[in-house]
């Protein structure tokens, strides 16, 4: 359990009162397991570097042994991090209570003088980041059924969230590199220090803006409106990188190129949407379903948040359960539009928001686990999503 010291004398710095303050919430959380230090300490074989499998601005993440054998990632907050530790309160809120197929299982956390660790269940096979769009160096080949079986079961996993889950959760930070995959590749939507809960009553929320570059919904980067409409939006962004296999944004790409939504509209424009379907498939996709995919991955992006289908309406577009050919697609919301306003009309934008949202995560073990390519993350990404097995 948390362990309390005494202090003496009148002044009480403002690490000790964080820490007590930490203490104080997590004591009056329910239904969290709680490990010593100790005990983490003997699982990671006291924090030894080779088992550290992912690093983020906020502490590390590593591999361990629980004394059952049950093998767990272990993500370890830096004792400085204050903004870690809002994160860190916040994602123990929001998923302790829940559980699902296509969600990361939090096992429990550790609150121990200045030490904060989540214990959550490991999953073989990284991220999707870094497997898919890794740039080869996974040993992974992704056919179409498993693209499909990805699509399918993030969007089932954003279906409970969205609309199962009460308050409802919006998850804030959809993006290729919190998409974990476990030994069967089944995906598991991951990092929730930026979740919000969103009771049912509201019709959005006025949040500073937080997420990741190339995944985010232009109404909300550009005037903090959130609602569930965002976290759509960037789940259209993924789909776009699972069927095509590559970032959202690839500045070694010419120009034309580098931006996959500018591109898949034009060719949506042109009838030519297969001509975006990953070259490695090598042919081997059924044509019309990754058409659709890449159809439906337009409709989530559309400029208009209204008109961007509900979760559970995808995870039926998916299944091909509702026709998509009939739909109207409007001109999605372009990250280079975005940013392009955002360079003539910086007067109009919250200046201390906007360059949160867009400053580098300079600490990541590897910049290709961001699929937003040399697009920097925002200032709340820790890469709890860089786990993968090296054993």
């Amino acid at each position: 359990m948390a362990c309390f010291s005494f202090i003496c004398g009148n002044k009480i710095s403002s690490s000790t009162k964080q820490t007590l303050g930490v203490d104080e919430e997590v004591s009056g959380i329910q239904n969290v397991n709680t490990y010593s230090y100790k005990e983490l300490q003997i699982a990671t074989e006291d924090f030894r570097p080779a088992n550290k499998v992912g690093e983020g601005g906020f502490g590390s993440v590593y591999k361990g042994r629980l004394q059952d054998g049950t093998v767990a990632a272990i993500k370890v907050l830096s004792a400085d991090s204050k903004q870690g530790v809002r994160e860190f309160l916040t994602e123990i809120k929001v998923i302790r209570d829940i559980e699902h197929e296509h969600l990361v299982k939090l096992y429990g956390c550790c609150v121990e003088r200045n030490h904060r660790i989540l214990v959550y269940g490991y999953l073989e096979n990284n991220s999707l980041a870094q497997t898919l769009l890794g740039q080869g160096r996974s040993s992974i080949q992704f056919n179409w059924s498993m693209r499909s079986k990805i699509c399918i079961g993030v969007a089932r996993g954003l279906a409970f969230l969205h609309e199962e889950v009460q308050p409802h959760i919006v998850h804030r930070d959809i993006k290729a590199s919190n998409i974990l995959l476990d030994k069967d590749l089944t995906p598991k939507i991951s990092d929730f220090g930026l979740a919000k809960l969103f009771p049912a009553h509201l019709t959005h929320i006025s949040t500073r803006v937080a997420g990741t570059a190339g995944y985010l919904a232009p109404e909300y980067a550009i005037r903090g409106q959130l609602t569930r409409k965002a976290d759509i939006y960037s789940f259209g962004v993924l789909i776009l990188e699972i069927v095509s296999g590559r970032c959202n944004t690839d500045k070694r790409l010419p120009a034309e190129e580098q931006y996959l939504l500018e591109k898949a509209w034009e060719l949506h424009k042109r009838g030519e949407l297969v001509g975006l379907v990953d070259a490695s498939l090598g042919g081997d996709f059924n044509v019309k379903e990754a058409c659709r995919f890449l159809k439906i991955g337009l409709l989530c992006t559309q400029d208009k948040p209204k008109l961007r289908p509900s979760m559970s309406t995808v995870v039926n577009m998916l299944m091909g359960e509702i026709c998509v050919d009939g739909e109207d697609i409007s001109m999605p919301g372009l990250l280079s539009e975005f940013m392009g306003l955002k360079r003539v009309q910086k007067d109009k934008f919250d200046v201390k928001n906007t360059s949160e949202m867009l400053s580098a995560d300079s600490k990541k073990l590897d910049n290709s686990s961001s699929s937003s390519g040399n697009m920097p993350t925002s200032y709340a990404t820790m890469t709890f999503n860089s786990i993968y097995d090296r054993s």
